[in-house]
């Protein structure tokens, strides 16, 4: 795998995290979102800047008369659907950190989300219910930070990191809709990639526990998050690869606080493919990724089906290595 596949390859894997509108924990909703790693997760870029933005569409659905606890409500038969953007900056300086690449990340989210339930109850613990409603939000969600440490051994690829939600979006109190989670949160994560220059093929893991602080205007807490994520590719030639991804998820511990109806848990699995494209905009790599993912085994959260549109390119280049 030459140079501009492998430089294709480090762009995509600068995948950070935004706000999430799959269903888990409070109203469903965490601020890892599921689905983000995968492809060249253990990965860590060379020096220099990067810009990546994830096109993240979502529709899902929460049937059978089930509750949702959703700004401060329960609501009943939820249906939803979003479109949110992340656009993220990463920077990896060219000092090295415990002999491993030191990155550094921003990611503002924003976008839009439509939210339907049958039936809302006012009150996690139960009080007046009304019946159907719709509400809808284009708006900027929670900015999270990240760091990561990266290193190499031959064909593996590893690293570990973490991502803290500053809970500083515009949260609508009250509303069913919302792209900010209006809380502190901290996701801890490690991945591994085996990338085979010789034959382009590729298996990658990443695997992390999501911590969550409590609402304060809704006075819940959601339970720790685990999840894991997979992709198995094969690169072909130097424009493009095709393979598989999926994930898992688990809540590991019950929501808690006043807000909170009853130890509240969420489970789910998702497999789906993947396509992703490298190639070159005035001399500089630029890569392109498609995911799908469908979902299914889900407890307590909504249903669905995901797609991922991500475009990653350095900013900077990064230095190149001296010809052997």
């Amino acid at each position: 795998m030459n140079r501009k596949v492998s430089m294709g390859a480090l762009a995509i894997a600068t995948t950070l995290l935004s706000a999430n509108s799959g269903m888990a924990a409070e109203r469903g909703a965490g601020f890892y979102l599921l689905g983000s790693k995968g492809p060249a997760a253990g990965i860590a870029p060379p020096p220099g800047l990067y810009f990546q933005n994830d096109i993240y569409l979502y529709d899902g659905s929460l049937g059978g008369g089930k509750q949702l606890p959703t700004g401060g409500k329960l609501a009943v038969g939820v249906e939803g659907q979003a479109v949110l953007a992340a656009p993220t900056l990463l920077w990896v300086p060219e000092e090295e950190v415990l002999d491993g690449r030191l990155g550094l990340g921003l990611t503002v989210p924003y976008g839009w989300m439509k939210t339907n339930a049958d039936v809302t109850i006012a009150g996690p613990l139960g009080g007046t219910a009304t019946g159907a409603i719709t509400d809808t939000v284009f708006t900027v969600g929670d900015p999270l930070v990240s760091a990561s440490l990266g290193w190499d051994s031959g064909n593996l690829h590893w690293q570990v990191g973490t991502i803290i939600n500053v809970p500083i979006g515009d949260y609508q109190d009250g509303e069913i809709s919302n792209i900010a989670f209006h809380h502190w949160g901290a996701d801890v994560n490690g991945a591994l990639t085996w990338l085979d220059p010789a034959s382009g093929y590729e298996l990658s893991g990443a695997l992390g526990m999501t911590f969550n602080a409590e609402n304060p205007a809704t006075n819940y807490k959601s339970g720790n998050e685990l999840h894991f994520e997979w992709a198995a590719l094969k690169h072909f030639g130097q424009t493009w690869d095709l393979g598989l991804v999926g994930y898992a998820y688990h809540q590991t511990t019950g929501d808690s606080g006043d807000g909170a109806p009853r130890p509240f848990k969420g489970k789910a699995y998702a497999v789906g493919a993947t396509i992703g494209w490298n190639f070159e905009v005035a001399n500089q790599p630029v890569s392109a990724r498609i995911k799908y993912f469908h979902e299914f085994g889900v407890e307590n959260r909504a249903e669905g089906d995901s797609v991922f549109l991500t475009i990653a390119l350095p900013l900077n280049s990064p230095k190149k290595s001296s010809p052997e």
